[in-house]
């Protein structure tokens, strides 16, 4: 049977913390960033922990069990 490939478009989104939790970033902040507030602004910079309601998807797009 062959190997299971591993999403790239997912390889290139989500990174793992130490403890084994997937981060990702947050959405939204790349254009059309005039009509959006500075506040709405500063909290999209940084990253984020997956949801674990997503955890399931996340992980069978990086082959993870």
């Amino acid at each position: 049977m062959p190997k299971v490939k591993t999403n790239s478009g997912a390889k290139k989104r989500f990174s793992f913390t130490g403890t084994g939790k997937v981060k990702r970033h947050h959405a939204y902040h790349s254009h059309i960033l005039t009509k959006k507030t500075k506040k709405q602004k500063r909290n999209l910079v940084g990253s984020t922990i997956v949801d674990q309601t997503n955890m399931k998807q996340v992980r069978d797009l990086l082959c993870l069990r």
